[in-house]
């Protein structure tokens, strides 16, 4: 019987499996990212994820259980020099602490439309989830959970919108009253100072120059009576 035997045998024998196990989840760790099939990488997101989660404690025990399972080894850069960190110091220096508040899916998997040349295999993208820890402590949230973080942003951005462009109308009506008012305030005291001017009574100056012109037209037309009667 195989009870609690759980996993896929991928058409391996174990020592294959093992093998292969460790040596993709090495790619994965060293690179991000690595392309297989959907079948292995079911697989292999199951041992990689522990691997982390050990990884997460930073503990010699922690130390000496991963290395139990993936064995250490030295990594190459893309010019074939051999890096300053190894295997283990990587996961436990780079990926590990990047998902210190995250608990759990620290993987995702890309399903890709292209085939495998031969067998028409599904291929898939297997990737370390890029995004730094939680706030909080909390997990990376679901899709439901973002969308509607997402609304209600939109929603606060909206509402914060209208209460600026209310109060830009107020300030607006607000300034317009006050120029109203200021106009028919001016308004009545300029009639005032009309009135005013033409009630006002002539002055002294301006009556005597009135009654010398006219003593003026009086002599003017009495000299030319005494004119005509001569």
């Amino acid at each position: 019987m195989r009870h609690r035997m759980d996993g896929k045998k991928l058409s391996r024998t174990t020592s294959h499996r093992r093998a292969l196990r460790r040596n993709m989840a090495a790619a994965l760790i060293q690179h991000g990212a690595i392309r297989t099939t959907e079948a292995k990488a079911k697989q292999l997101r199951r041992f990689v994820e522990k691997l982390i989660t050990t990884a997460k404690k930073d503990t010699l025990h922690a130390r000496r259980q991963v290395i139990a399972e993936l064995r250490d080894r030295e990594l190459f850069d893309d010019e074939g020099q051999i890096a300053e960190q190894s295997l283990i110091q990587k996961l436990f220096e780079e990926v590990a602490p990047r998902y210190a508040s995250r608990p759990g899916g620290y993987t995702r998997i890309i399903r890709l439309a292209e085939r495998r040349i031969g067998d028409a295999g599904k291929q898939v993208l297997l990737q370390l989830v890029e995004e730094e820890a939680v706030e909080g402590g909390g997990g990376g949230g679901s899709r439901r959970k973002k969308r509607a973080a997402m609304r209600h942003e939109a929603a606060a951005g909206a509402a914060g919108s209208a209460a600026q462009a209310e109060v830009a109308e107020a300030d607006q009506a607000d300034e317009t009253f006050a120029a109203e008012a200021g106009d028919a305030a001016e308004a009545p005291e300029g009639r005032q100072q009309a009135d005013e001017a033409a009630n006002e009574p002539a002055e002294p100056e301006q009556a005597d120059d009135a009654a010398e012109a006219e003593a003026a037209e009086d002599q003017v037309d009495n000299e030319a009576d005494d004119a005509e009667k001569n």
